[in-house]
Parts: structure tokens; sequence; C-alpha cells
């Protein structure tokens, strides 16, 4: 029986763990318990269960010690000062085919996400999970009045992962190094690459504050 393409292609993922929680307090968020296992063990265990080939967790130095006794069968390496530096520097060590890039702090992304969008990359080489905007938008101006209402029909909520073929998104981080981009996507857009949306799940959040962390809770709990 012939093999499915996600079988005979290469999939790496790279998290990012290179934040400093400064807006999440004195803890770093990604270590942070829920039901007693860590936030960034969640996520990662998320991409090996789905049958991704090779994990990179690309860290901050003040935690990797932690992240190696927490974590097993993932590259750890360190992360740079931006965050458009620390997928770079996971692009340096990943051998694949294509590759998915995660946010640590999306501990609920789910294995149907995952495998949707291992098999949207494979035909349109770029993608991103998103989901629709379901708040009215409003444009303000410096002094906080209203200039209008943005129509909400073609806007959409970025999450992660975001997919690309590996030779693409390695030739954009290499034409766009030093900049501060804090969505690949945006990189490769900049670029004139077509990306494209692949559908997200409300439940993917991303903890950035301690009220994110009680909404994760009660999910995982659920």
């Amino acid at each position: 029986r012939e093999k499915s393409l996600e079988a005979i292609m290469k999939f790496s993922t790279i998290i990012t763990a290179g934040g400093t929680s400064s807006r999440f307090g004195n803890t770093n968020k990604l270590l942070e318990k829920i039901n007693g296992k860590e936030v960034i063990k969640y996520t990662v265990d998320a991409f090996s269960d789905c049958g991704i080939d090779e994990i990179i967790v690309c860290a901050n130095k003040s935690i990797i010690s932690e992240l190696n006794s927490i974590l097993d069968g993932v590259k750890i390496i360190e992360g740079g000062k931006t965050r458009q530096e620390s997928v770079y520097n996971g692009l340096m060590v990943v051998n694949c085919d294509y590759v998915l890039i995660h946010d640590g702090a999306r501990p609920l992304i789910s294995c149907d996400v995952i495998k949707n969008t291992m098999q949207a990359v494979i035909d349109k080489k770029a993608v991103s999970v998103m989901t629709k905007t379901i708040d009215t938008i409003k444009e303000v101006d410096e002094n906080g009045k209203i200039i209008r209402t943005i129509d909400r029909s073609k806007l959409y909520n970025t999450q992660t992962p975001q997919a690309f073929e590996y030779n693409l998104i390695k030739t954009v981080h290499e034409k766009l190094k030093g900049q501060s981009f804090t969505d690949d996507a945006g990189m490769a857009e900049t670029l004139g690459y077509d990306v494209y949306m692949i559908e997200g799940d409300y439940r993917n959040i991303k903890v950035t504050t301690k009220s994110d962390l009680a909404i994760a809770k009660e999910y995982l709990s659920g």
C-alpha cells in the first residue's frame, strides 16, 4: 500500500520558549503546573503524540537545566534575544522537509490541528493556523477617538503552529536576519510568499497572564 506523503516527508517542530514571562509575574509561565504537569510539557507532548519526527525547544538560558529534567526525547537549545532569533537558531539545527513553528505557551494545541497543518503545508508550502475574529474591531487615533469600525468578515486572529517548507522559511529568515518580526508568516508575506490560512481552535490560547493559566486549567481539566 502506498504511504501517505506525511509518512514519507520528515516533519520537525520548533517550539519557542525563549521569553522572560515578564507579563506573567516572577515565575516562568512555561514551568507553571496544571494538574501536576508543566505548561511546556503539555505543549511538547501534543507534538510528540502526533507523530512529529523531531522536536526542538529554543529556550531561555535560565530554564534550560529545568527543561532537561522535564522533557524527554527533544533537543533543547538556547534561544535568541528575540523570537525571530530563537526560531532562526532552531532552523539551524533541524533536519526536515517541513517545519512547524509553535509557541511553547500554547499547551492546548490539538492533534487534529497539527495533522491538518502537516497535510496543508505539503500542498501550500506556507500556512498559518488562525481563528475567525469574533469581536467588533475599531480603529482608534492617538487621542482615543474612534476613527472607524473595521469589517471583520475577512479578519482572523493568528495562532500557532505556522508551518513551512524548510528551504522556504530558512531563506526568509536569512534574508530578514537581525530584524524583530514576531510572526514567521509575516516574514514570508513581507518577501512576497503566499501564506494560507488553516482553521484553528478557539481553545488554543496563549498563556500570557495568570488568568490565561486559569482558563487553560479549566480546559485541561474538562
